[in-house]
């Protein structure tokens, strides 16, 4: 399980010198048994605010103060804050008076707890207390939690709360674009796009009015519905790396999935190995082995499948490199009768080291699983977005195996319908797959099947069954 040390407080603020003493001496004494930073961004207030930051950072260290030269909105002033935050897990905090930080351990407890990778504090789930305001403010709320989570198949009460906290792994690696109050349904969408653990809790709510400062309106709301649509389905890429974008729309696509694994019916052991598990698009497919070894250069990856299934006996999830051929002994023992690597070699940019841990790590007689994409002249800009050095020839990777001893069972091109999809995403210069893309593609298996049957063209992959002699 993670050890989370420190929380970083993100503080947007903009004109509230009739509140910040107050709500910064709240948030410095928040009941936590974490160490504490408080990140505040000052979004070219016209008032002391910015003065008042200043002083209360001189006479606490953990005050960390920084200024945007004119006013860009709330969502600008945390985008801001999480370039600078330290800590492992976020929360963040509005510079008025309406949410308690007495309530920080309730909202972070399932994120402590291992169980969640963000949680929102929700002020209509069975919520302590709440003060009685503005009707149709609250509508609209609810409105906008109903669109949120008809978009994004979720079940909150409470998509527009301003208590949401993160992990700061997750939160850095979140693509967040919103100036305004649209951070809040972007956060949103992109949390579910990432796929997220999301928790809720009931928290209190002291609502103020218009005339105390409330400063969102009807036409930040209209925002909302537009960015909602707008994130769902036309700017997809959540994340800061394309290549994370592409495995989650990826994991959508369940049937290309499960084509990709029967391609090696038969082949696949009790004993496995994968080397490259990703987000565990293909991981999820192979719990029935005895013993399941899931290894990943990428942290965020290995921590996200490592939180799915790690706590399953037959499943060690593990970080490591593999091109360290040196990284292959501690696992010799394991006695492995499969390597499964899908979609990996052509990350690599020594893919006969890894070729040759494979071989050192498969008792004799076991076999390797793989799968390639095909076609150097099928080169494109989404290739060099995911971090492809190369798209291989069937003669390239038969003596790439050849090599490292193994004997090749079989090598055949595999989804040639899929060729047409790539030209046009070249075409049209697309540097990703989109989800709506992938589900598309999923729905049109049933004829992807029947074009390679009857062998119409070349494939977009080639999958390869090497075999370790013995």
């Amino acid at each position: 399980m993670t050890e989370f040390k420190k929380l970083s407080v993100l503080m947007p603020v903009y004109n509230e010198a009739r509140t910040l003493r107050t709500i910064v001496d709240r948030v410095l004494s928040s009941p936590i048994d974490l160490d504490l930073e408080l990140v505040c961004v000052d979004d070219c207030s016209r008032d002391s605010s910015l003065q008042i930051l200043r002083e209360l950072a001189a006479e606490d260290d953990r005050i960390r103060v920084f200024r945007h030269d004119v006013n860009r909105g709330k969502g600008a002033a945390i985008r801001t804050a999480i370039e600078h935050m330290t800590g492992d897990v976020a929360i963040v905090q509005d510079s008025d008076l309406e949410y308690d930080p007495a309530e920080y351990p309730i909202i972070l407890k399932p994120i402590l707890d291992g169980r969640a990778d963000a949680v929102f504090g929700s002020r209509f789930a069975s919520s302590p207390e709440r003060r009685v305001l503005m009707y149709w403010h609250s509508l609209g709320n609810k409105a906008l939690t109903w669109l949120a989570n008809v978009l994004n198949d979720i079940n909150l009460t409470d998509m527009e709360t301003c208590y949401k906290a993160v992990r700061a792994d997750v939160l850095r690696d979140l693509r967040l674009t919103s100036e305004r109050f649209g951070i809040e349904p972007e956060i949103t969408t992109r949390l579910s796009q990432w796929g997220a653990r999301i928790y809720e809790v009931p928290i209190s709510y002291h609502g103020r009015s218009y005339a105390e400062g409330k400063n969102i309106g009807w036409r930040d709301g209209l925002q909302a519905v537009w960015l909602l649509f707008k994130f769902r389905f036309f700017d997809t890429r959540f994340s800061r790396r394309t290549g994370q974008s592409d495995l989650e729309s990826l994991r959508g696509a369940k049937r290309l999935n499960d084509w990709i694994v029967d391609q090696f019916d038969g082949a696949i052991g009790s004993r496995v190995f994968e080397a490259g598990c990703g987000i565990g698009n293909i991981t999820t497919r192979l719990l029935d082995a005895d013993r399941l070894v899931a290894v990943d250069i990428d942290p965020v990856f290995i921590s996200n499948v490592e939180r799915n299934y790690g706590h399953l006996e037959n499943v060690s999830v593990r970080q490591m490199d593999l091109e360290d051929e040196n990284a292959y002994a501690v696992l010799a023992a394991d006695d492995f009768d499969t390597v499964v690597s899908i979609n990996v070699l052509e990350h690599l940019a020594d893919d006969a080291a890894a070729v040759r841990g494979f071989f050192d790590v498969l008792a004799p007689g076991g076999r390797a699983c793989i799968l390639v994409p095909a076609g150097p002249d099928l080169f494109s800009p989404a290739d060099e977005a995911m971090g492809h050095h190369r798209r291989y020839e069937e003669a390239t990777l038969r003596r790439l195996f050849e090599d490292a001893g193994f004997v090749i069972e079989r090598i055949q091109p595999f989804n040639r319908l899929g060729v047409w999809g790539w030209r046009l995403n070249r075409w049209l210069g697309r540097s990703g797959i989109s989800r709506m893309q992938a589900r598309l593609f999923s729905l049109g298996i049933p004829v992807a099947k029947l074009v390679d049957r009857v062998g119409w063209g070349r494939g977009l992959s080639l999958v390869v069954v090497a075999r370790k002699p013995g």
